[in-house]
């Protein structure tokens, strides 16, 4: 509801914050982005779907690439906390991983727009933004690196957090795409459907991670 406009009993609607419109300009932005990629969305379009002028939305955000970025740092640092907060809590490597891929699968579940942003971005021709999405993958894999202690060289500690990595995205990938068991083809509102397809799923990739690491060879 724009500004100025009036609450179901005709009584003035309370007046956003400034950081509480940017938070809902932010989250607006996040699903028109996610529906139809950074070339084609414009800040009219993000405008019109937040139920604000034009000249609102500049005041929070200089151009359509600043929120864009911001957008991307927030779902960046979603994703770090989510996955620390579960692997910290969990009673050995076995389970720090099974915890951290169940974490990543629970967010593709719960925001699957920002995360249709990250996989299916169109803004990889741009410096910046490609850049931008290649800290999110660096960031994650930093943590995921923390994960694997298998007494190994740092390096090649850092190469399996990147496979480790992969085999998350690309799953993702395929199951938020998939209209028989991910969200794709979940019934409007099944949340509880959903997040246990999405538990099954990060357990599955959990037991292949698992299997791999413990085959690790240290040379």
């Amino acid at each position: 509801m724009s500004q100025g406009a009036r609450g179901e009993e005709g009584t003035p609607a309370r007046r956003l914050s400034a950081d509480e419109r940017r938070s809902q300009l932010v989250d607006v932005a996040l699903h028109v982005f996610a529906e139809r990629g950074y070339t084609a969305t414009t800040m009219d379009d993000v405008a019109m779907a937040a139920g604000v002028t034009k000249p609102l939305l500049y005041q929070h955000f200089d151009s359509k690439r600043a929120l864009y970025l911001e957008l991307v740092d927030a779902v960046a640092l979603d994703m770090v906390e989510a996955i620390s907060r579960v692997a910290a809590t969990a009673e050995g490597p076995r389970q720090q991983v099974e915890a951290g891929i169940a974490a990543y699968f629970h967010l593709v579940a719960s925001r699957q727009a920002a995360f249709r942003l990250l996989l299916g971005s169109d803004a990889t021709g741009d410096p910046e933004l490609s850049g931008a999405l290649r800290r999110v993958e660096e960031t994650v894999v930093e943590l995921v690196d923390t994960l694997i202690d298998a007494g190994l060289e740092p390096e090649h500690r850092r190469l399996l957090a990147y496979g480790v990595m992969g085999m998350a995205e690309q799953a993702s990938r395929y199951w938020l795409e998939n209209p028989s068991t991910g969200p794709a083809g979940a019934k409007e509102g099944d949340r509880t459907a959903m997040e246990a397809e999405a538990a099954r799923m990060a357990r599955r990739i959990a037991d292949l991670a698992w299997a791999g690491l413990r085959a690790v060879h240290r040379d």
